[in-house]
């Protein structure tokens, strides 16, 4: 019988500074520009229910309406897939990502899925008492039987290497199906299991998309955030999601600001930028003679390169 895995490592090391709460930057960029009718119509949205990811997909026999389930082609099989809905801008896909809508499922598929949640508790069970016997230091995530291909996906995480070769062919031996073992890192285990974050709300890539950006430390540094990583870090010990949704409008608001720092003369006394508060739109000074004043943004302007105060 074949034996099918796929590893996918990443390395946690301790560091003392707060790079170590960043993405990679070996995040796969979109190669083919995405330009408006492009990719095919109509276009739909589908998720796959057990590991919260999300991707496109096509048909032009079927119609599909949001909340029917689907048999398609999926990164790790043909397999049973939620309608999300109608998507006009794809978000980081290209068109060969697109994939074709196989069929509608049917009540013996959705009477299959049912089925296969028993076959994965047991095979959940398994997994971890072979992990023991063969003493490997890894924590089993979710497994997941495919509905169509006769696979199943054991998603883990691990800090180092994993030698799972012995692990694998205990488990084809008792299971016989092609086993996969996908390594994961901690966003992807957040994603999959879920939780509440700080904000009281359900995790952004658990319940929102999965199609976030990369997060950098220069995001909470634009956003004049604190840099106590207990503060901007989520449960998965890296850095918020959401400090990328509003980067994009500090970045291009500050553009139209002065600097802090930036030194100009107002009431015959020479200030400087202190501190620059862009959600309330004010602007602290301090002045050579001990003076600290607050302005709005909207009277500063620059004036023959100069900033200047109305």
């Amino acid at each position: 019988m074949d034996i099918e895995f796929e590893e996918t490592y990443s390395e946690y090391e301790e560091i003392d500074d707060l790079t170590a709460l960043e993405d990679a930057d070996d995040i796969p960029q979109v190669e083919e520009p995405i330009q408006e009718g492009t990719f095919p119509q109509p276009l739909y949205q589908l998720k796959l229910e057990y590991s919260q990811e999300t991707f496109y997909a096509t048909t032009a026999e079927i119609n599909l309406q949001s909340g029917d389930y689907v048999i398609t082609p999926t990164r790790y099989g043909d397999d049973l897939a939620r309608v999300m809905g109608l998507i006009k801008h794809p978000i980081r896909a290209t068109v060969k990502d697109i994939v074709t809508v196989t069929r509608k499922a049917t009540e013996e598929d959705l009477q299959r899925i049912k089925e296969n949640l028993e076959k994965e508790k047991e095979a959940s069970a398994l997994f971890k008492e072979k992990v023991l016997v063969h003493k490997l230091d890894m924590k089993l995530v979710d497994c997941h039987y495919l509905l169509i291909d006769p696979k199943v996906i054991f998603f883990f995480t691990a800090d180092t290497r994993i030698d799972f070769r012995k692990l694998v062919k205990d488990l084809v031996a008792i299971l016989r199906l092609r086993i996969e073992l996908r390594q994961i890192g901690v966003r992807d285990e957040s994603r999959m299991a879920g939780g509440i974050g700080c904000c009281g709300r359900p995790f952004c890539c658990h319940a929102v998309t999965d199609k976030l950006r990369p997060v950098s430390i220069k995001m909470a540094k634009e956003q004049n955030l604190s840099l106590n990583s207990l503060k901007i870090s989520g449960q998965c010990g890296r850095l918020l999601c959401c400090l990328s949704y509003e980067y994009d409008w500090y970045v291009e608001t500050r553009k139209k600001l002065p600097s802090i720092g930036t030194s100009l003369y107002y009431d015959n006394t020479l200030f400087r930028i202190s501190e620059i508060n862009l959600i309330t739109g004010i602007i602290a000074l301090s002045g050579d003679d001990g003076r600290l004043i607050s302005i709005p943004v909207q009277r500063f302007f620059q004036q023959h390169g100069k900033w200047k105060i109305n």
